[in-house]
């Protein structure tokens, strides 16, 4: 009886972890800029929160990165 109440306790505290969310590089996030924008759109929603996570940071740097490229292609160059 021990062994089953162990054998179940053990199995299911997988199940109370909480999940990790993917983190995304720079580059996946400016290749795909609908995942760019609900990132951007969520870390500054919650900045208190979500402010100094992983995705929140790059997020913000491939936005940065891809209107400096938009300014670029406004100017000529």
């Amino acid at each position: 009886m021990r062994k089953l109440i162990l054998l179940l306790t053990t199995l299911s505290l997988p199940a109370c972890s909480e999940q990790t969310e993917r983190t995304y590089t720079v580059e996946e996030l400016i290749a795909d800029e609908a995942l760019l924008s609900s990132i951007v759109t969520k870390c500054r929603n919650n900045p208190g929160e979500l402010q100094d996570t992983a995705n929140c940071r790059n997020a913000e740097s491939a936005d940065g990165k891809l209107r400096l490229q938009r300014m670029r292609q406004s100017l000529g160059g």
